[in-house]
């Protein structure tokens, strides 16, 4: 009878196991993050996009991290509707006191509610698509570079998926939580004309040398994490990889 009931004990116990496994099959090693012994984890879900020109690579100056420059886009805005899963998760979103970063999807977690956030985020709901978001910040981005004619047709431009990244999780320096981006990557779709004029538009300002605050960057630059008096911010090494090669500039409060 005791044998019967350890064995019994031991199925359900796998099948459990299985379930969790199946129910999380599509972010594997998050849900073995989230059984790490850290009990909080920041979490950020942001868009770039990839403008490449030969070997170089348009990034704009930024003017929330002066001194240094990174590809266009930035942080997935959750919407209103969001908000009753976002609490059952625990989500508590990162304060900044700049009015642009409200909602962005910047925030804290449980380290156990990880993958059921994952989940949330792939069913991209209640949520901005990563084509609203990169339409917004361009539009926003463009203006700060001196260029807001060039955001004029900008709901006619589409993109191209061009990589994912999950970075992290990992220890936050300073901080008693692990970090952990999700990051998309997207180029510019060159089959659409709007899309086309936006390239070599950005191109050619990258490439004038009386260009301040639009920058082509070279591979080795985004490696080296310089270009001239510019720090390279470390999510462009995203453009060219799924791996970070620097570690964070510090981020506007």
């Amino acid at each position: 009878m005791l044998e019967s009931l350890v064995v019994s004990g031991a199925v359900a116990f796998l099948g459990w196991i299985a379930a969790i496994i199946w129910r999380n099959r599509g972010q594997i090693a998050l849900l073995l993050a989230s059984v790490r012994p850290f009990r909080e984890v920041r979490v950020s879900v942001a868009v770039l996009l990839q403008v490449q020109d030969d070997d170089g690579y348009v990034l704009a100056h930024s003017p929330l991290r002066p001194n240094s420059c990174g590809p266009f886009g930035g942080a997935v805005k959750f919407l209103p509707s969001a908000i009753p899963q976002l609490r059952a998760a625990k989500f508590r979103e990162e304060v900044r006191s700049h009015s642009r970063m409200r909602h962005d999807l910047r925030g804290f977690l449980p380290m156990t509610a990880l993958p059921r956030f994952a989940r949330w985020l792939s069913c991209q709901e209640d949520r901005e698509s990563a084509r609203e978001a990169l339409r917004r910040e361009l539009t926003e981005e463009l203006g700060e570079a001196g260029h807001p004619e060039l955001a004029t047709g900008i709901a006619a431009v589409d993109f191209r998926w061009v990589r994912k990244v999950v970075d992290g999780p990992k220890k936050a320096p300073g901080h008693p939580y692990r970090q952990i981006r999700f990051f998309e990557v997207f180029e510019l779709d060159l089959t659409i004309a709007a899309a086309r004029t936006l390239h070599d538009a950005l191109v050619a300002l990258a490439r004038d040398p009386g260009e301040a605050l639009i920058i082509c960057a070279g591979r080795e630059d985004i490696v080296h994490g310089r270009i001239g008096a510019l720090y390279v911010a470390p999510q462009s090494a995203f453009l060219i990889g799924d791996r970070r090669l620097h570690a964070d500039l510090p981020a506007p409060r």
